[in-house]
């Protein structure tokens, strides 16, 4: 028989509205603390202390309802103002600043990195990531393709990260290991993050030959 999550004390319909946006945002709570695959409409029901039922007056399925919340988490991107620093440093931040949003919710974004309809173009990252392409000074036929590239690495790259596959490459010795002299090895966390780090250089550096080569 399938477990239902108890309802926290004071936990009522009245305190959470069924709403979409209630219901997104309940679903999303659940989902951090079990991931999607653990998630279903009778347990986001009895969290909202609603009929089952009548969730369906408002998503019409599990898949709408994870779309839904992943649009509403994609909303909470903020690229900021960069206007005023080079384009080089607006997309290290913007990737900083993606890679910190899955952090947050890292059981959605695994889910939502390996969904091929998870960027779209009124997303807050999308239209950042190509103002930053403009300010480089791409052309504006090039920009949608280098975008899509850019979106690969990036959501790639930390797909690897929530998996833990990034750390294991990370991890792996270059050749047989020998335990003669050697070092302990550093932080798990660091090295994640100095492999983040380098793969963003090799993007942006990357992308500077393109620009390059695209020179009289």
């Amino acid at each position: 028989m399938e477990k239902v999550r108890k309802v926290p004390r004071g936990t009522r319909k009245r305190d959470v509205p069924l709403t979409k946006d209630g219901i997104y945002a309940m679903a999303l709570q659940l989902i951090d603390a079990d991931g999607v695959e653990a998630l279903t409409m009778r347990k986001l029901a009895t969290a909202l202390d609603a009929n089952p039922m009548s969730l369906y007056h408002h998503v019409p399925n599990k898949e709408a309802l994870l779309h839904g919340v992943a649009a509403r988490v994609g909303s909470q991107f903020r690229e900021g103002q960069r206007e005023d620093i080079p384009w080089q440093a607006r997309m290290r931040q913007l990737a900083l600043d993606f890679r910190a949003l899955a952090h947050r919710h890292p059981r959605l974004m695994e889910y939502s990195f390996a969904r091929a309809d998870y960027v779209q173009p009124e997303d807050p990252f999308w239209r950042g990531l190509t103002e930053t392409l403009a300010a480089a000074g791409l052309p504006a036929s090039a920009i949608p393709r280098v975008a899509a590239s850019l979106c690969a690495v990036f959501t790639g790259l930390l797909l690897s990260e929530l998996t833990g596959a990034l750390q294991r490459w990370a991890t792996l010795p270059p050749a047989p290991a020998s335990t003669d002299g050697e070092d302990a090895p550093p932080p798990a966390t660091h090295v994640v993050d100095a492999t983040f780090s380098y793969a963003l250089d090799a993007t942006i550096a990357g992308l500077e030959s393109h620009l390059a080569r695209r020179e009289p």
